[in-house]
């Protein structure tokens, strides 16, 4: 019987989440598996990928092939350089705690570059946010300078119709002749 790790799709329409799951080869893709290893959501950032590792590893040891997919998951996730080193353990080229003090380097630095990864998305976010946020308050700026200038204008406008106004009165005066009496022009 050949044993394949492969993906289980279940979810819904467009936001699908895979189950990764151990199962025979002939058995169709969402039906029939012998075990369920982890699950795969591609719709993080990173994607989230959460597989038994040890069990895993214990299945590609007796034989299972993995899927393209798989096989790309199981190696970002280090399952293949185990197994690597295992074989290296069991034919006697490297001891087991060599073996061990291999992977442990390699998984530090992919923890690390996990890390780097994660918060460079979320300074960029922050950056976009803040961006977004000088962005709004340059246009609220904007909009008060303009209501500003208009208030000035109008009030410019009222002074000038009032000094006018207070000069129109002077000039319509009548005037008044030497001998005191008003006449009309």
């Amino acid at each position: 019987m050949a044993v394949k790790i492969r993906l289980a799709r279940r979810g819904r329409k467009r936001l699908a989440i895979y189950d990764v799951v151990v199962a025979d080869a002939r058995a169709p893709r969402d039906g029939r598996f012998i075990e369920k290893l982890g699950t795969y959501n591609p719709n993080t950032d990173p994607a989230s990928i959460n597989i038994n590792n040890e069990r895993a590893l214990k299945w590609l040891l007796n034989g299972a092939q993995p899927t393209d997919t798989v096989k790309a998951m199981l190696s970002y996730r280090g399952v293949l350089l185990q197994k690597h080193l295992q074989i290296g353990v069991l034919k006697g080229a490297i001891s087991q705690e060599e073996a061990d003090k291999k992977f442990e380097a390699w998984k530090a630095s992919k923890e690390e570059a996990i890390t780097g990864k994660v918060d460079k998305l979320a300074k960029a976010k922050a950056d976009a946010r803040q961006k977004a946020l000088d962005a709004e308050t340059a246009k609220n700026q904007a909009r008060l300078d303009a209501i500003k200038a208009k208030e000035d204008e109008a009030k410019a406008a009222a002074a000038a119709e009032a000094a006018e106004a207070a000069d129109a009165p002077a000039e319509e005066a009548p005037e008044a002749s030497a001998d005191g009496e008003e006449t009309q022009a």
